[in-house]
């Protein structure tokens, strides 16, 4: 089974990025199920209905989410509603809108995507290896990818040990930069630190430069806003054995647009 997961759209021109060139890239690799995290997919920040829906247009077949799914009210009705948006499963709030989890059946096999969120650096949720701890005890499901959104590097390789021989694959986002360590453990999970980001490659983590720095060298609030220029989007390519459930192929690359060639 090969699937692609896609690293965190940011925005319009990321959301143009993902039209532009995921259809070709699914029958490239012969895709089985696609997972896009669209957390930023909304112009600011957050997702909204409509940008989901526009990711699920592309070619998305599950939309994860992280520390920005409920940025914008308006999502909370979609999230109850389609059970392939997701967002991060261990909140400490049980009853909030959505799921943490979905199992995508595709008549042969199944695989779960999980939606994680980490605890350092970032607050409000309850501990990632508990909370995974539980939910693999419900589910009954060989293939099992978890989009695990953290901010710590060594919490995302320390959840991945962990599960080794457990899940199939750990694929980190949040920190929009894709990173070089692709790799399949001992007992067959596949991961990487950070799956990256679909947005403009100029940019801090897909805001303007400008924003960013007045942000952080003035402490004052301010309104982002989406850089523009060359666009890139960075993926996660998996081949597995569904039958067991293991890694078998893990890569990273990343796709350029140049801004006038859009």
């Amino acid at each position: 089974m090969n699937i692609l997961f896609v690293g965190d759209v940011v925005s319009d021109i990321g959301r143009k990025m993902l039209r532009r060139h995921l259809p070709r890239l699914k029958k490239e690799y012969n895709i089985d199920l696609c997972i896009v995290n669209g957390e930023n997919s909304a112009n600011g920040n957050g997702m909204l209905p409509s940008s989901a829906d526009e990711l699920f247009a592309c070619g998305a077949d599950v939309i994860t989410g992280g520390n920005h799914t409920f940025r914008r009210h308006e999502i909370l009705n979609y999230l109850e509603e389609n059970e392939y948006a997701l967002r991060p499963y261990n909140l400490l709030n049980r009853d909030a809108a959505g799921r943490g989890y979905v199992i995508y059946d595709m008549g042969r096999t199944q695989v779960c995507v999980v939606n994680l969120i980490g605890n350092a650096y970032i607050d409000g949720y309850a501990n990632a290896f508990y909370a995974i701890d539980e939910l693999l005890k419900e589910i009954n499901c060989k293939n099992i990818i978890i989009d695990f959104h953290a901010e710590a590097t060594g919490e995302k390789a320390a959840l991945a040990h962990y599960l080794d021989g457990r899940v199939t694959a750990v694929i980190g986002t949040h920190t929009h930069v894709r990173t070089a360590d692709a790799t399949i453990f001992p007992k067959g999970l596949g991961f990487i630190t950070d799956a990256g980001m679909t947005g403009p490659k100029c940019s801090v983590l897909g805001i303007r430069p400008d924003c960013a720095i007045d942000r952080m060298k003035n402490s004052t609030p301010v309104r982002f806003y989406a850089a523009e220029g060359d666009c890139k989007m960075d993926c996660v390519f998996l081949k597995i054995d569904e039958k067991s459930g293991k890694t078998l192929e893990i890569k990273s690359f990343e796709i350029t647009d140049v801004a006038e060639n859009r």
